[in-house]
């Protein structure tokens, strides 16, 4: 299966909170997308691994994903070392994504700059020929580099270099988010109380991407970095 785009994740929740719109935009635009999430997220204060799983799955419904996939790597721990590469260039190279989304470079949490970093690796390594990986079926890949990676910015404010306008699909985004119940503000669940529980976490989500969408003329955006220069070809296409 080859993918238009490809994100990346640390937890399980956070394509939703980064880039959930931008994908669910682009699927509408008829673009084939899926996840792959590193951990299951276990070392998180509410619900469980299993839970956060299937919220995942309802997650992925919702915005129309081809794929979603865990690599199991062990929450607060997994090293950005030859073992976690390859696990990640096998991936790159099954579904050959165009573009691939990630974590952001540095945030609140450290496996989100960690996530980021074993991924921006493993995408060029995707691209060497004489690195060999195997297939589920016990097949060689084809080496396969994305043409582009991007970095969905996430809690701590990072100025983007570049604005998804997803005002028409936000609600939906909104959907996704709140597929993680276990994780988000729901006044029914007596779990004890974490950084992301409070309503006032979503009101700041809500904030964010109105502040983005306010910097190009429009009401939500979502806000990514780029390593590389990023070049246009029709000046009538931006916003």
């Amino acid at each position: 299966m080859k993918l238009d785009i490809l994100a990346f994740a640390s937890h399980p929740d956070d394509v939703e909170l980064g880039c959930a719109g931008t994908l669910i935009a682009h699927i509408a635009a008829g673009k084939s997308a899926g996840v792959v999430d590193l951990t299951r997220g276990e070392l998180g204060t509410r619900g469980t691994p299993e839970e956060r799983l299937a919220e995942a799955e309802d997650a992925a419904r919702l915005m129309g994903l081809a794929v979603r996939d865990n690599l199991g790597f062990a929450d607060g721990f997994f090293a950005n070392d030859r073992e976690h590469q390859l696990q990640i260039v096998r991936k790159v190279r099954q579904y050959q994504p165009d573009i691939v989304l990630m974590n952001a470079l540095h945030d609140r949490h450290p496996d989100h700059g960690r996530g980021a970093a074993v991924v921006t690796e493993a995408c060029f390594l995707a691209g060497l020929k004489m690195i060999k990986t195997l297939d589920e079926k016990g097949e060689e890949q084809q080496a396969w580099r994305p043409k582009a990676t991007y970095n969905f910015i996430q809690d701590r404010y990072i100025k983007p270099d570049f604005v998804m306008d997803v005002t028409p699909y936000w609600e939906k985004k909104v959907e996704t988010i709140r597929a993680f119940r276990t994780q988000f503000y729901n006044p029914d669940d007596n779990s004890p109380n974490t950084y992301i529980s409070s309503p006032e976490f979503l009101d700041f989500i809500e904030a964010r991407a109105r502040e983005y969408g306010h910097a190009i003329g429009v009401t939500f955006g979502e806000g990514f970095t780029s390593a590389k220069q990023i070049g246009v070809r029709n000046l009538f296409d931006i916003v």
